[in-house]
């Protein structure tokens, strides 16, 4: 099948075989008719220069060592086969072979073309270009389409030898006659062989490139030989007065660059020089490290563009002198105050070097401005250090003058807390005063300030030391005032007060003289006082209502009104309970974690029954003590309620004298609002209530511990709960602070629950 491939490689097919017949001309080898079968035996590519060789080969291996001792020395002159065996010449593949004459002749005729730098093909185009651009009708873009109406090739003979061809007499329609005109004047007249057949140019859709580029070649190499004598000489004439023409036009351009230019750098130099002399500072270390900042820009931009611009300067200066001596003329003499020095010599206009001298003025004004932004920040880091070291000193003697006044308080309780309040008032002052020197501080430390030499202090050491002060007053504060509570606790020995404040303090982590519910349950129970969670919700609530805190004056008191009523048998036994974690015993390790003074557990262990280390609280307990008791009836009239359901509800109480519970009344009225009207809402109560729901059980004991009770009274009713609880055998307890906790669908609810 007719393929622009298979045209192509026809055409490469001879125009190779042809280009390789002028180089066997040279050495007078006979031509070639085929490159197929001319090369597959080897003979034609051996040369007495490759040594022996077989000649006449009969036999593939013959033929084989011809090849490749061919291919070695193909090799050896640099030129890279790749992809082609000595196997593929011998059997015949053209596409291999051709490729392999095509790197030939890319080495050794296109490799070595040079046009303005540009090599190979690139090279030979741009040749082409230029020899034709003078021609409207040509245009030599490639190696292909461009050549194939004959006129390219006719342009390269004109521009050459225009004797050869009238050009313009051509009829420029005619692509047949020019390209045959070419090949024959080329031929003829230039020594060019005819590498292509008109028709490989003029009838092919796309001319073969490598084909076109061998030809060309041609014409490279051919015109390059040759001297035309007379172009040359006009040539030359020209080139000579372009030249001179060239030269002075860049001397003058260079002279004008060069007097802008120092005008330019000598104006710049002025202009920054006086902005430094009007320059000032306005004290503060941030204006002082804005000058150096700017200083140190300009030297390593603006200064460094100077430096190099006088170096050009001199640089273009002698430049242009060079030039006109070249051509023995005048040395130039640049404007008055415009020349530089050259090295040592000798000015050719004036003895004072006006660029030289203001570029030494320049460095006077650079190290005195230097100087002035050095002494300024010298002068405000000193000021700096006096001012934060007055700060200092001063507060520091401050602090000493309160710390003074605060060890030598004296005389009267209330006079002391007086003095010590006034002292406290004196604080916010220094508080204010700490926050300027951490200003002071910030300044210095922004200022690079390191080192002071007038002052020991720094503003974590003031600051730690007015917190100490701070502390000193406010435990001086609760000291005081807790001793005037402690003396007015006359009820109370010396040595309780020592042991209840010490327990206080003990219990205060935050040094708040308050305690909140779980250290007021600690601090209880290091004194062997020991309440249930609900109990104590109810004193803690208590206390805050009556005091606003649990205050060391409110655990006084409370401790008092637990002092007066410590003969309580159920208070013991709860009190026990709570050391024993609820076990019916206790140990000594029980007794030791509770905090119990050395000789109370020593009494303990001889006075209570015990069964190993097991120490029997609850039969110690139950020998007779003061303590409150059931009164006769309270257990009868509970049996009553449950035997005959007669009676609906029971109200017990303590009697006056703290010895008893008693009944306050028991009715049969079946309305949960006469039972609720029977509860006073200031005092505390125990009921049982006789409540139908749907699970079964004995009854409901209720305690009434109201809000507004006393906290006395609510610590007795709380430590005597157990007896009455243990006597009658209540299945449902609910505690109530107020009337809605014991509303009737309460406690439905409760009861319902099981609570």
């Amino acid at each position: 099948m007719d393929t622009l491939e298979t045209r192509s490689r026809d055409v490469q097919e001879r125009t190779f075989c042809k280009w390789l017949n002028t180089k066997l001309e040279m050495h007078n080898y006979p031509p070639m008719t085929s490159l197929v079968k001319d090369l597959s035996d080897g003979e034609i590519m051996g040369d007495v220069s490759l040594g022996r060789y077989n000649k006449n080969p009969r036999i593939r291996v013959q033929k084989a060592e011809n090849v490749t001792m061919a291919l070695d020395f193909i090799a050896s002159r640099g030129v890279k086969l790749t992809n082609i065996g000595p196997e593929d010449i011998i059997d015949g593949n053209l596409k291999l072979i051709l490729g392999m004459i095509w790197t030939l002749i890319l080495r050794f005729t296109i490799a070595d073309i040079n046009e303005e730098g540009l090599s190979a093909k690139e090279g030979l185009l741009l040749w082409c270009q230029r020899k034709t651009e003078l021609y409207d009708e040509v245009d030599v873009q490639d190696f292909s389409y461009s050549w194939s109406d004959g006129l390219a090739l006719c342009a390269l003979i004109h521009a050459h030898r225009p004797d050869l061809i009238d050009f313009i007499s051509l009829d420029k329609s005619n692509k047949y006659a020019n390209t045959q005109l070419a090949f024959s004047v080329a031929e003829k007249h230039l020594g060019i062989p005819q590498l292509l057949e008109v028709e490989d140019l003029c009838d092919a859709v796309k001319p073969d490139e490598r084909s076109v580029m061998t030809y060309v070649a041609s014409f490279f190499h051919a015109f390059s030989s040759q001297v035309i004598d007379a172009l040359d000489q006009a040539e030359t004439v020209s080139r000579r007065v372009v030249k001179f023409a060239e030269l002075m036009q860049s001397v003058w351009t260079s002279q004008n660059d060069y007097e802008q230019r120092a005008q330019a750098l000598l104006a710049a130099l002025s202009s920054t020089q006086s902005q430094w002399a009007a320059s000032s500072f306005t004290g503060s270390y941030a204006d002082a490290k804005s000058h150096s900042a700017a200083f140190q820009e300009y030297k390593s931009s603006k200064k460094r563009q100077w430096v190099t611009e006088r170096q050009d300067l001199v640089t273009l200066f002698g430049n242009v002198q060079t030039k006109l001596k070249t051509y023995g003329l005048r040395e130039w003499k640049p404007q008055r105050g415009l020349d530089v020095a050259v090295g040592s010599g000798v000015m050719l206009q004036m003895s004072r070097r006006d660029l030289e001298l203001a570029w030494k003025e320049l460095l006077v004004s650079e190290a005195r401005k230097s100087r002035s932004i050095n002494a300024q920040i010298r002068n405000i880091k000193e000021s700096l250090r006096h001012k934060f070291s007055d700060l200092a000193n001063s507060f520091e003697r401050h602090l000493q003058s309160i710390s003074s006044e605060i060890s030598a308080l004296d005389g009267p309780l209330e006079v002391q807390q007086q003095q010590v309040q006034d002292i406290q008032k004196r604080l916010k002052p220094l508080e204010d005063g700490l926050a300027d020197l951490l200003s002071v501080e910030d300044e210095c430390r922004a200022a690079n300030v390191e080192e002071n030499d007038y002052t020991v202090f720094t503003y974590q050491d003031l600051a730690f030391e007015l917190e100490l002060v701070v502390q000193a007053i406010s435990k001086k504060i609760t000291f005081i005032d807790n001793q005037i509570v402690s003396r007015n606790m006359s009820n109370l020995t010396p040595a309780q007060l020592e042991q209840f404040e010490s327990t206080f303090r003990y219990f205060d982590r935050e040094k708040t003289n308050t305690l909140d519910v779980d250290e007021m349950a600690a601090a209880l129970a290091s004194l062997g006082i020991v309440y249930s969670d609900g109990d104590l919700d109810t004193i803690y609530s208590q206390l805050l209502d009556d005091y606003g805190a649990v205050t060391y004056e409110a655990f006084i008191n409370l401790l008092v009104d637990i002092m007066e009523d410590q003969t309580s048998p159920e208070q013991l036994r709860d009190a026990f309970r709570g050391i024993a974690n609820d076990k019916p015993f206790v140990t000594e390790l029980d007794l030791r974690l509770a905090l119990l003074p050395a000789g109370s557990i020593e009494y303990l262990r001889e006075a209570m029954p015990r069964a190993g280390e097991e120490l029997d609280y609850e039969s110690w307990l139950d020998q007779p003590l003061s303590g409150v008791e059931l009164s006769d009836g309270c257990v009868e009239k509970f049996q009553e309620l449950k035997r005959g359901k007669k009676l609906k509800y029971i109200i017990y109480a303590i009697s006056g004298d703290n010895k008893k519970i008693v009944v306050m009344n028991a009715s049969d009225s079946s309305s949960y609002d006469d039972f609720l009207l029977e509860l006073p809402s200031d005092d505390c109560r125990w009921a049982v209530y006789d409540f139908h729901f749907e699970k079964t059980g004995e009854g409901q004991r209720s305690k009434m511990s109201p809000d507004g009770a006393k906290v006395k009274t609510k610590m007795v009713y709380a430590s005597s709960k157990d007896a009455l609880r243990n006597a009658l055998g209540i299945s449902i307890e609910i505690q109530g602070t107020d009337t809605d906790e014991v509303e009737y669908e309460s406690v439905l609810d409760k009861v319902s629950r099981g609570h």
